[in-house]
């Protein structure tokens, strides 16, 4: 009877402690903290649904140690007047100037410069550089292959998604915030024409290698680039090397006159297959087998050697227009 009076002691005195403690921690929640958090809300829900807001909202914002960081982050050396034009859209200089021109500021005193000049020739540069680098690695793809290629890496969305993953949303002084693909894509642009008043035309380059070449890493090229008459390219291939015409030939079928039919089609030429290819039609087949084809001459396949991103592009390949 002892040790059940012992331990029944020791349960309530638990349950009170416990009890103390509750009312100890809601005591600690003061009267004005429930009418404060709802006129909070209130005054949220009146305010209505706001955008995202830009960081440079914050008390704590350095735009100049911003501009620093960026900088060492690349590991490269900016100016940081230059730097801070690349992200100055004209947009934003645009309606600065007519802010300002409302305040009765003089003529002379509003131009701010914008980074137009500075995104024009860092595209040209990144063009040079991206059109030199692919005919290098890629020397038996065709123009019109390389070209597609070229027009991927220098396309609005892919330079606008290198610009976002570098950090500069927060760095664009643009109109419109978050800023849209376009300014993205700009202002990297900008900051490459930036890198080469700062560091050099060869620092450019290096920026363009490492950050814009690199976006074909572990890519489908055949996704990126697909010939519209891929037999057709197959052909002018094969004279180019002077070999005989290339010749489909169908090596098996299934499933005819039904709605699972298989066709396997196989492309000859010197005696030797080039390619074989599997679809639903004769000539889905054959269109496929010449992809195939087309993926072994111009080393595309799947298990090719990965591009050398520390391949060193010679200079006087590079035209800058």
């Amino acid at each position: 009877m002892s040790f059940l009076r012992s331990v029944a002691s020791c349960l309530l005195t638990g349950r009170v402690q416990a009890q103390s403690q509750t009312g100890q921690a809601r005591r600690h929640i003061k009267r004005w903290v429930a009418p404060t958090l709802r006129e909070l809300a209130h005054r949220q829900q009146k305010k209505g649904p706001q955008g995202p807001e830009p960081r440079s909202g914050y008390v704590d914002w350095n735009y100049r140690s911003e501009l620093f960081a960026f900088g060492k982050r690349l590991s490269e050396n900016f100016e940081l007047p230059v730097l801070q034009q690349a992200f100055t859209d004209p947009s934003y200089a645009h309606k600065e100037e007519e802010r300002q021109r409302k305040f009765g500021i003089e003529e002379e005193d509003l131009k701010i410069a914008h980074n137009a000049h500075l995104a024009e020739k860092g595209g040209h540069l990144a063009t040079a550089y991206v059109e030199a680098y692919l005919k290098q690695s890629l020397p038996k793809v065709p123009k019109e292959g390389l070209e597609a290629l070229a027009n991927y890496l220098l396309s609005t969305e892919t330079l606008a998604n290198v610009s976002r993953h570098l950090g500069s949303i927060e760095l664009i002084y643009s109109s419109e915030y978050p800023p849209s693909d376009k300014i993205l894509a700009n202002s990297l642009k900008a900051v490459i024409g930036a890198l080469s008043d700062s560091s050099g035309v060869e620092r450019a380059f290096t920026f363009v290698r490492d950050f814009i070449c690199t976006q074909l890493n572990q890519k489908d090229l055949l996704e990126i680039w697909t010939p519209v008459e891929p037999f057709k390219l197959l052909k002018e291939a094969c004279q180019q090397r002077q070999w005989s015409e290339p010749e489909p030939r169908l090596q098996g079928d299934c499933g005819k006159n039904t709605v699972l039919a298989a066709y396997q089609v196989g492309i000859y030429s010197n005696r030797q297959m080039l390619g074989k290819g599997f679809g639903e039609t004769v000539q889905t087949a054959k269109e496929m087998a010449a992809i195939d084809a087309l993926q072994k001459l111009f080393d595309l396949h799947d298990n090719r050697r990965p591009f050398d991103f520390s391949l060193q592009v010679e200079t006087k390949n590079v035209r800058l227009g």
